[in-house]
């Protein structure tokens, strides 16, 4: 009896608490769940708007195509006829956003000759100071190739680390290249690391055996991987400071003398021209790689890269014509071509095309249910995107999971104790 009792009170006691919990408050409505997922007092963001900005649209590209035999391109109304150059090889992209504006066999493994030293730098150029100095060693001038480019590097000579960029870059000098490798931990220690960088940068065809680019079994590169490292190279303010230099002083102990980059585009000489807004990067050239080329330009805010791969005709400066017409095409289709492809690490491609790929997941379990979690101009409140954060989702989950349970079962406990403990006191208390 004296347990009935007891679970009688606790139930009218819960029960009591039950409906004064649910019951809604006087003369308000029941939000629908629309309501609930967005509040309508969140304003849909839109263009121009102070706070954060429309996500640009996805564009598909089929990644494939860049594998593809002939010319890429996917020209719209009034687009300007692309170049046919006789190179193996090449690429056409836009340095800022990565796009590929148009391409030919750009994935063809061929050997890049000295193009290769943009990710030598790329490499090696953070680990040591440009006002440094290193005094050279008889054995870190060893193994240079037969016929290799020099800038006149000598043993027990001092230089500045920014000297022996200025060879790298400008005079193309194997001797600097080997120098530099060897303040970097050593020759094949400096291969592997570029190859780590090479895959780090999403740059899947180069096989780095010799960090100059001098030509070795094995050692290849391609049009695509070439555009990636020249694309990194202009994002970085020391790379594209020796890049773009046209002339320097060398040292040599007490005196200099002069040295011009082999970069035509850069200097103008040899009846080339000096291409307008030209940035750098870096020409190569071996007789088993043929003459290449990274090239790249800004006009206004726009700035393209363009790689050129063994021209077959025209001679040895045919490839600095060829890049011309790529880069004055590539800036002439501007906003007239759709891309064919990025040179966007495949990661970071996926992360970009894919805006289901960063959302979190209760985000997606809120489209996959039906409801907008993106916005722009003129989007109803229950359609906010990233503007609304999670709170707006989180909303929305909350309305569709129905009331929650955990808050309710804490109170029917709270309930059962305060009616145990009434019908503890009413058997103490006499009754009259």
């Amino acid at each position: 009896m004296i347990v009935t009792s007891a679970v009688r009170h606790a139930a009218a006691g819960s029960a009591a608490m039950l409906l004064v919990l649910s019951a809604p408050v006087a003369g308000a409505a029941t939000p629908p769940r629309a309501a609930m997922a967005a509040p309508a007092a969140l304003p849909a963001l839109g263009p121009g708007s102070p706070t954060e900005p429309t996500p640009p649209a996805r564009r598909f590209m089929d990644r494939a195509r860049l594998d593809r035999d002939g010319t890429q391109v996917r020209p719209l109304a009034g687009a300007p006829a692309v170049p046919t150059p006789s190179a193996l090889s090449w690429v056409v992209a836009d340095a800022g956003t990565g796009e590929v504006l148009a391409a030919r066999a750009a994935h063809r493994k061929l050997p890049p000759a000295s193009t290769l030293k943009t990710l030598f730098a790329l490499t090696v150029l953070p680990h040591h100071e440009a006002s440094a100095r290193h005094t050279v060693a008889d054995e870190e001038l060893t193994g240079i190739g037969e016929g290799s480019s020099l800038v006149g590097v000598k043993e027990g000579y001092t230089y500045r680390v920014s000297d022996l960029w200025n060879g790298v870059f400008l005079s193309s000098g194997n001797d600097a290249v080997r120098v530099l490798a060897a303040m970097s931990g050593g020759w094949e220690s400096t291969a592997r690391q570029m190859q780590e960088k090479a895959r780090s940068l999403g740059a899947m065809d180069t096989h780095v055996v010799s960090p100059d680019g001098y030509d070795a079994p094995g050692q290849v590169s391609s049009a695509y991987d070439l555009a990636v490292f020249g694309r990194a190279g202009v994002r970085d303010a020391a790379f594209t400071r020796y890049c773009s230099t046209a002339y320097a002083d060398f040292p040599a102990g007490s005196w200099s003398y002069g040295i011009a980059n082999t970069n035509r585009l850069v200097t103008g000489a040899d009846g080339v021209g000096r291409y307008p807004g030209i940035i750098g990067v870096k020409n190569g050239y071996t007789s088993n790689a043929g003459n290449t080329l990274v090239a790249a330009a800004r006009r206004g805010d726009r700035t393209l890269v363009v790689s050129v791969m063994n021209p077959q005709s025209g001679g040895g400066l045919a490839v600095y014509e060829e890049a011309r017409d790529l880069l004055d095409w590539g800036f002439a289709a501007a906003g007239k071509v759709e891309p064919v492809g990025s040179l966007l690490p495949r990661k970071s491609q996926e992360t970009a095309g894919s805006a289901a790929s960063r959302r979190p997941a209760g985000e997606k379990r809120a489209e996959a249910r039906g409801v907008s979690v993106r916005g722009g101009a003129g989007a109803p409140a229950a359609a906010l995107g990233s503007s609304t954060g999670r709170a707006g989702t989180a909303a929305e989950e909350s309305a569709g999971a129905g009331p929650s349970v955990a808050l309710p079962l804490s109170l029917v406990g709270s309930a059962c104790a305060a009616a145990l403990a009434l019908w503890a006191w009413r058997r103490r208390v006499p009754r009259t």
